[in-house]
């Protein structure tokens, strides 16, 4: 059995990007349609702000709202929502509308920089998230990564993601599945510190993790070229003997 068979037959239940679907990405949000635009209407405004437009905005229609906010280029506006702290989630109508706005916020590329950022480090709202994953900016998508309320298969998407530093932050997020991490010890371009990362998980790091899976990922690193003599020396003293094995192999070449 290969080792992507072991780890699909030992994680049945772990969802990865190609089995994520639109009902889960919108699971914790306000009702979106299949384009992910918002479509509840005329919901309760949530929270005031200082921005008078924004209060003005609590009257329209959700959809009007949501559309201007997202073709909008007035920096200051986009910040205000950004910022606006969320209503209670008792309030259920007002709730629900303020994270509806958020999508169309997160998504809006003409959002300073720094709140897009702010957002992908605070929110736990799929919809929310999904959006800020495709941001252009590294920045962002590494502030998604690093999210600890990610859903699995979306810090899987980023650790395929095209900068080193937004992949290594996706693979040190314990959403990452061990598929995505078995993945990562074996790409031959990851760098050595998160190989190192890795080569810890289910000893130092995770102790408790499954011993299969993880002894798999420790393999993966040990048999890296890019791991460093100092990590493969440490992995010759593994507790699993087929990560020893690995390791050893490595050191004799």
């Amino acid at each position: 059995m290969t080792d992507d068979a072991i780890v699909d037959d030992a994680m049945s239940d772990d969802t990865t990007a190609d089995g994520a679907n639109a009902d889960e990405v919108n699971a914790d949000a306000a009702p979106t349609d299949a384009r992910g635009e918002a479509t509840a209407a005329d919901a309760a405004g949530g929270g005031a702000t200082d921005d008078g437009a924004a209060q003005g905005a609590q009257t329209e229609p959700l959809t009007v709202t949501y559309e201007r906010l997202r073709h909008s280029t007035d920096a200051a506006e986009l910040h205000a929502f950004a910022r606006r702290p969320l209503p209670d989630r008792s309030e259920q109508a007002a709730f629900s509308r303020a994270t509806a706005l958020l999508e169309a916020v997160a998504g809006n590329p003409h959002t300073p920089e720094e709140d897009r950022v702010f957002l992908a480090s605070t929110m736990p709202f799929p919809n929310v998230l999904v959006k800020l994953s495709e941001d252009t900016s590294a920045a962002v998508r590494k502030a998604v990564a690093a999210n600890a309320d990610d859903k699995n298969w979306l810090v899987g998407r980023l650790t395929k993601d095209d900068v080193p530093e937004v992949r290594d932050t996706a693979l040190h997020n314990k959403r990452t599945s061990w598929k995505m991490r078995l993945e990562g010890a074996q790409d031959p371009n990851m760098d050595s510190d998160t190989l190192d990362f890795l080569s810890r998980l289910g000893t130092e790091l995770e102790p408790d993790a499954n011993v299969v899976l993880s002894s798999m990922v420790r393999r993966a690193v040990a048999l890296n070229p890019n791991t460093s003599q100092e990590t493969v020396e440490r992995l010759a003293d593994d507790p699993s003997m087929e990560v020893v094995h690995a390791a050893r192999r490595r050191l004799s070449q």
